[in-house]
């Protein structure tokens, strides 16, 4: 559908006189300097995230400048404006608690402000959730712009780079087997540039998967920063967004159930980051889609991993964008995308990878017969313990944990884990299993990412690199170990994780899909009868609406109020029977 360019006439104050209105507007914009040539012209807005606390969007202003060049190459007007920016280390209580504010404040300002398309700006890993989640609501022809990865940094001869070394490093140093003086060495080595984490964490796991929607241009997912290529990049970014807005092409038309089932295809080929399934619940919910978990794992058991990237792997992100990007590893797959979706470029996705080139290091896109793992990254389990599920980042596991049985070592928050874990007196063996309650949506609130529970100290010090861990909250996506999450329902809302005692058997079967408490029925229903659960509230501002609105995991922790009332059609799109 082709729908007009309104330009500045778009969107007018309401005075109750119409020409007054647009009088009014341009001879505010005239003291700026324009002129009626330019003002009569297609506008493009143009999301801008800069902020001192946020160094994954140190580059924003040179992206804004390179788009703001494609758009004027193309005849139209760039508007940059800014809207809220968040940092995963930057943002308390969580960036999560955070991402729809984020969102709200990109659709109002998409609504109330003239344009006809926009480029979102964006990378840290809930930015570009927030974005699509908001201009999806707005319904303006949009296109995502991430600011791409950081370069690699060195350390003593070994390539580094956050924030998966910054974990190993870490605990290292918890171990003891590294001192003060290292630790405050590689502190300064392991992030090379501004832009987003380096290995397939949350931020590039969401770039891609953007692209792998169709809501970014090919390619566009993996090139550093700091790179021609990422500038080159904006500008051509900047060039199609003009023409979606003389096009009128929306997200809301380029995303769909078959886009949304391609994306988790990729998630699972390229060992991406578990929060890119609540993420994508999110996405996915404001067009009117509920997600299926048992096809996210479905999907995952004929999907290869094939992105040998930390934390799944041993490279980088500028490694995956030397051996070819997204499009070379959607190639290798193409027999199990759907390949008529449209997207952002105007072209559907078999177009472009027609167009695009095969990998060209297969040590990075691993070929099908020799996959970094036979079936995809992440695997959904169920039991007593999750009847609504949760998630094991399966690629990142240690094999020899996937099934095991373990007596429980409880903390019933984080506090009392902070206060506890690094106790020697604290009454824990290495085959035991941790058990970390109340940071779920409701309980932190905000789901942080506390679910990457430290190895105890006393454990850590012989050796222990990994155990099995379980919660209600989320990880990383540049965290790795045998870790269960997002545990629905959350026990801060009585669910059954609230119930498990220290010393109950958990049982963790990745064969078998499940998490289990080893206690009846009938014991468990005693347990939560008999636990008064109190209601999370707030006296005002943004933490009373998050308490009243937000959901659960599964149903992507967005407002329930911003979701379309009826959200039938599952996805992703699975072919059963």
């Amino acid at each position: 559908m082709t729908t007009p360019a309104q330009g500045l006439q778009g969107g007018l104050t309401n005075y109750g006189d119409a020409g007054f209105s647009l009088f009014l507007r341009k001879a505010f914009i005239k003291g700026a300097g324009y002129t009626d040539h330019a003002l009569d012209r297609p506008v493009v807005g143009i999301i801008n995230t800069t902020s001192g606390f946020n160094p994954c969007h140190g580059n924003v202003p040179q992206l804004v400048e390179a788009v703001s060049r494609g758009v004027m190459l193309s005849g139209a007007l760039p508007m940059a404006f800014p809207t809220i920016s968040i940092h995963e280390s930057f943002s308390q209580p969580t960036s999560m608690y955070l991402r729809n504010l984020m969102s709200m404040d990109t659709e109002e300002m998409i609504r109330a402000q003239p344009m006809d398309a926009v480029v979102l700006i964006g990378g840290c890993d809930k930015t570009v959730p927030a974005q699509l989640m908001g201009a999806i609501s707005a319904q303006v022809p949009a296109i995502q712009l991430v600011t791409g990865p950081m370069l690699t940094g060195g350390h003593r001869g070994t390539v580094v780079g956050a924030c998966t070394d910054c974990r190993m490093f870490w605990g290292k140093y918890r171990a003891e087997e590294i001192d003060e003086e290292e630790i405050s060495e590689v502190n300064s080595r392991l992030v090379g540039s501004v832009g987003t984490c380096g290995v397939m964490g949350t931020a590039s796991t969401m770039a891609c998967i953007a692209e792998a929607m169709g809501a970014a241009l090919p390619g566009s997912a993996t090139a550093p920063a700091v790179t021609a290529d990422r500038m080159r990049l904006a500008e051509m970014t900047g060039t199609r967004a003009v023409e979606m807005a003389r096009e009128g092409l929306s997200l809301d038309q380029v995303i769909s159930p078959a886009s949304v089932t391609n994306a988790f295809r990729i998630l699972h080929a390229i060992g991406g980051s578990t929060n890119a399934v609540v993420h994508l619940a999110a996405v996915a919910g404001r067009l009117g889609y509920k997600l299926d978990l048992d096809a996210v794992d479905e999907l995952g058991r004929d999907t290869p991993v094939l992105v040998d990237l930390k934390p799944s792997g041993d490279s980088y992100m500028q490694d995956l964008h030397r051996a070819g990007g997204l499009p070379a590893v959607m190639r290798r797959i193409r027999h199990l995308l759907d390949l008529d979706v449209m997207t952002v470029s105007g072209r559907t996705l078999g177009e472009e990878l027609d167009a695009a080139h095969d990998a060209y290091d297969d040590t990075i896109i691993r070929d099908l017969e020799h996959p970094v793992s036979p079936t995809g990254g992440i695997a959904v389990l169920r039991g007593n313990l999750a009847p609504q599920g949760a998630i094991l980042k399966q690629s990142a596991a240690s094999p020899e944990l996937v099934e095991h049985t373990g007596r429980a070592v409880v903390f019933e928050n984080s506090r009392d884990m902070a206060e506890r874990i690094d106790s020697d007196d604290l009454d824990v063996m290495r085959d035991d299993v941790v058990v970390l309650k109340s940071i779920g949506p409701v309980g932190a609130p905000g789901m942080p990412e506390a679910g990457y529970i430290p190895i105890p100290r006393k454990l850590a010090r012989q050796g222990v690199k990994d155990m099995v861990r379980v919660s209600d909250g989320r990880m990383s996506g540049t965290a790795f170990g045998t870790i269960v999450l997002h545990v629905s329902p959350e026990s801060a809302v009585g669910g059954p994780l609230a119930a498990v005692r220290n010393g109950d058997r958990i049982r963790l079967s990745l064969s078998e899909r499940s998490i289990n408490v080893e206690i009846s029925d009938e014991e468990l229903a005693a347990r939560l009868e008999s636990m008064e659960v109190v209601p999370r509230s707030a006296e005002r501002g943004y933490q009373r609406l998050y308490l009243e609105q937000v959901t659960q995991a599964e149903d992507g922790l967005d407002f329930a109020f911003l979701q379309p009332a009826e959200r039938e059609t599952p996805v992703p799109v699975v072919k059963r029977g």
